[in-house]
């Protein structure tokens, strides 16, 4: 019986070690999958194509196209996923501070802030990575709280 058991226990794909790692792959790539389908919507309402989109979430254009139509099934590493949620994160908060229309265009829109320089914002996290987009965002959200 104590080998039945150890069995069970050891770093198998039957073992806890195991189901744990399936689970953590199924988990991965559920995350993906609802961040991706995310990211699309909001690269639809802000109109980017292709390779501003993938310049964004720091993919390829072509992974891109096939992420949008559902023909990837790909994984997203921690910055792709960092990325993905501080851009949900500035979309959502434009939507709480702008109405839907200005809301959509404002990542397009030169803007005067400092962060900006008469630069649009998309110009702004596409040359700056992740750090700009959480700049982008935490502006927004400094807008809207006042700060």
């Amino acid at each position: 019986m104590a080998n039945i058991r150890n069995l069970a226990e050891a770093s198998t794909p039957f073992g806890p070690a195991g189901l744990r790692a399936g689970l953590e792959a199924y988990e991965a790539a559920d995350v993906a999958r609802v961040a991706v389908t995310a990211f699309a919507r909001i690269a639809e309402a802000w109109k980017l194509g292709n390779v501003v989109a993938a310049d964004l979430i720091s993919v390829s254009p072509r992974t891109w196209a096939r992420m949008k139509t559902g023909q990837w099934s790909g994984s997203l590493d921690r910055d792709q996923l960092l990325r993905i949620s501080a851009l949900t994160g500035l979309y959502k908060a434009l939507h709480l501070y702008f109405s839907d229309t200005l809301a959509d265009r404002w990542p397009g829109l030169p803007n005067s802030g400092p962060l900006f320089a008469n630069r649009s914002p998309l110009e702004v996290m596409r040359a700056g990575g992740l750090p700009a987009i959480l700049q982008a965002r935490g502006y927004v959200d400094a807008l809207r709280g006042g700060l």
